[in-house]
């Protein structure tokens, strides 16, 4: 009898799992291949944008712009000795899943949500200091890095040749889309 309520409840158990992870959003990063005001096309795949989809855009600034004290988002490549090198900059208007971890799940590349803490001028070029609880990251900026804070976007902004980074449900439904200007 307990043999047959155990397996009952890893039965039911294993199926809440199942039905969770299903659930869980679904990342789509490419370029915009076309938006008709309700189904965009990323990279052949159609996901449908309504009215509770929420649309930034990453609204390009400066180096300078950024202030210690910002909370930013930085997409790095890692170099043979460890030292990062972003690709990517985007200033957050509030801080967003803090942390040091690798980008896609690949090792070769990291994500890092945090503060400035310092930016200098070093031997080697722009670097930031960023923190979060727990660890400190020092983050070559390079001349050619994509710098941008992120603003309410519009559906303007989804036009085609855009990047785009969204995620999406299981019925295709647009949860969030970050676009950037079109050519970035």
């Amino acid at each position: 009898m307990a043999s047959s309520r155990l397996s009952k409840l890893v039965l039911i158990l294993a199926a809440f799992a199942l039905s969770a992870a299903a659930q869980s959003p679904t990342r789509v990063r490419g370029t915009i291949d076309a938006f008709d005001g309700t189904t965009l096309s990323v990279n052949n795949v159609e996901v449908h944008v309504d009215e509770k989809t929420d649309i930034v855009f990453a609204q390009p600034i400066k180096l300078t712009d950024i202030k210690p004290g910002d909370f930013l988002g930085v997409t790095s490549s890692k170099r043979p000795d460890g030292s990062l090198t972003a690709y990517e900059v985007r200033r957050f208007p509030k801080p967003l899943n803090p942390g040091h971890r690798p980008f896609d799940g690949r090792d070769d590349q990291t994500m890092t949500n945090a503060t400035v803490g310092a930016m200098v001028q070093s031997a080697n070029g722009r670097e930031l200091t960023m923190t979060y609880e727990g660890g400190v990251q020092k983050i070559l900026v390079p001349e050619g890095a994509s710098i941008s804070t992120l603003v309410p976007g519009q559906r303007a902004h989804l036009v085609p040749g855009a990047p785009v980074s969204l995620t999406m449900n299981e019925r295709r439904e647009a949860l969030r889309i970050q676009v950037g200007p079109k050519g970035l």
